[in-house]
């Protein structure tokens, strides 16, 4: 009988990535690939920012997570989610699967799955995987107008998709945690 898959990878988190990352194919080669398009992305990065969180205010599922008691948006909170999303965004850049980026994804999957206060809530699961297709789309489309052929534009964006697709699973991770207990 084979092992069972490992779902929640205890300490060993960098492990559970380095998995994943062979399971995807995505090697050192892609890893550069990531690197040498990161300034087209970053060039983007306000207005990927600014995108998405326009397109969660369209919804009201997702926009209760923005909106003031009264309604209106809460621009100091959007503004907050828009330099962590650039943050994230950043480092993916660098393409680097250290301990320290690993836990930071982890820890926004716990503060977007686990926590009660704030407007709107727990964020569910779904939407956290609607916003990195939005992502992948947006950045496909980037690649499509900035860089010079087709074939750059489409090898850029398979290998984007393969790392985001490895963050998405340890973003999934957090909501496979238990919640804190409380006292």
């Amino acid at each position: 009988m084979p092992p069972e898959p490992r779902v929640l990878p205890g300490a060993d988190m960098v492990g559970f990535v380095q998995e994943l990352t062979a399971f995807v194919g995505l090697d050192e080669a892609e890893l550069a690939l990531v690197r040498h398009t990161a300034p087209v992305v970053l060039r983007h990065e306000r207005a990927l920012t600014d995108a998405l969180y326009e397109h969660f205010l369209k919804f009201p599922a997702t926009a209760r997570f923005f909106l003031k008691e009264d309604g209106t948006p809460d621009t100091q909170r959007l503004e907050r989610r828009k330099h962590s999303l650039g943050r994230w965004l950043r480092e993916t850049a660098e393409a680097a699967m250290t301990h320290e980026f690993v836990y930071f994804l982890l820890a926004v999957s716990i503060s977007h799955s686990h926590r009660q206060h704030g407007p709107g809530g727990t964020v569910p699961p779904q939407f956290m995987v609607a916003a990195m297709s939005l992502a992948q789309t947006a950045l496909a489309r980037i690649f499509q107008q900035e860089l010079e052929s087709l074939q750059q534009a489409l090898d850029a964006s398979i290998v984007w998709n393969k790392v985001l697709l490895v963050h998405l699973n340890v973003l999934l991770l957090g909501y496979l945690l238990p919640p804190p207990q409380t006292a």
